[in-house]
């Protein structure tokens, strides 16, 4: 009989497995598995991803259930305490530059052309509250953190990092790769004068909220060649200079712009974009709201509730496991070319 592909078989073919493998190799990563290597953890924790399974148990059956055709994967029926033991020990970082891979395949695959080089940069808590007594506490859950630099012309995320909870979001935000050319927008809690020097330095423009601490001091007033935006209307423009207090500097050209929006709201933006129109900076602030579409998409679709393991290393594994998952949807819808919106195609796809 001529084999016939699967569906979830086409949905892995970005995955590629030698480069895979050389990662596993770097990073000794099936030292303590033999059998149960990288590549079947990772097509496991996908497949319950893109199947909706929140249970070991469940993913025994349903996977052992369509063995044959796994058969042609590469993979072999799967034990849920292989799959427990070796989701508590395998190293992390294979997932994670896993997904680096296919988020550098996703750029060339999804980007459009003519789209302006914008990056939205923020984090969404893992509550794991009643879960384990391991994780952070930052005042408000206990759990992990999961942040995220989003392309959303292209819709994908470009890097991502996980954190315990009580970590500052500007600490990985530092971390992150600056893309020259590129413009960030991103919210208060990612205030650090020299990040935001280095952005500057290495070619990049920001936006980002004013915090009420800080002041700023007018050096020249501009006129908003257009007042009136999507939901906004420009009020103030005018470029400034920080008013230092103890070692803060801040030497780099700034902008401040304020906005009311429709309901009767301020806001003051800051930025280091001297040529865009006021409005133009107040729609990319606004635009930031799509990172928060992306986090409301993956946490109701994917599983990100509940976890098949209760160690830390489980936990990230299933988070990167989620975010593959996403990105191979985001591959196969474009390449595809379908129009229909991704919460059905992901429904049609478990």
């Amino acid at each position: 009989m001529r084999f016939c592909d699967s569906i979830f078989g086409r949905l892995l073919k970005p995955l590629s497995r030698g480069q895979l493998a050389a990662t596993v190799s770097r990073h000794d990563g099936d030292a303590y598995d033999k059998v149960f290597k990288s590549w079947d953890h990772l097509v496991a924790l996908v497949f319950a991803q893109l199947a909706g399974i929140d249970s070991l148990r469940s993913l025994q059956a349903v996977w052992n259930a369509n063995a044959h055709h796994h058969y042609h994967l590469g993979v072999g029926r799967l034990a849920r305490s292989t799959l427990a033991d070796a989701s508590a020990r395998r190293p992390v970082a294979i997932f994670a530059e896993t997904f680096e891979r296919l988020s550098g395949q996703a750029d060339r695959t999804l980007k459009r052309e003519g789209a302006q080089m914008l990056r939205l940069i923020d984090s969404t808590p893992i509550p794991l509250d009643q879960l384990v007594g391991w994780a952070a506490w930052n005042g408000r859950t206990r759990g992990l953190k999961l942040h995220v630099v989003y392309d959303p012309g292209a819709d994908h995320p470009r890097q991502l990092a996980i954190t315990p909870a009580n970590v500052n979001d500007v600490t990985p935000g530092r971390q992150f790769p600056i893309e020259a050319g590129a413009t960030y927008v991103f919210d208060k809690a990612y205030c650090s004068y020299a990040w935001w020097t280095r952005l500057h330095d290495e070619g990049a423009l920001f936006v980002t909220r004013q915090k009420v601490s800080a002041q700023f001091r007018v050096t020249r007033w501009r006129r908003p060649r257009k007042c009136r935006g999507d939901g906004f209307t420009v009020i103030e423009d005018a470029e400034v200079k920080l008013v230092s207090k103890g070692d803060s500097k801040l030497a780099i050209p700034m902008r401040r712009v304020r906005v009311r929006r429709d309901d009767g709201s301020k806001l003051t933006l800051i930025t280091n974009d001297l040529k865009r129109s006021a409005v133009e900076i107040a729609a990319l602030y606004k635009a930031r709201w799509q990172i928060e579409l992306l986090f409301r998409w993956i946490k109701q679709h994917l599983k990100l509730r509940k976890f098949l393991g209760r160690s830390e290393n489980a936990i990230r594994l299933q988070i990167l496991a989620a975010m593959i998952a996403y990105l191979l949807l985001r591959i196969a819808a474009r390449e595809s070319r379908l129009v229909m919106p991704a919460i059905r195609f992901a429904g049609l796809v478990a």
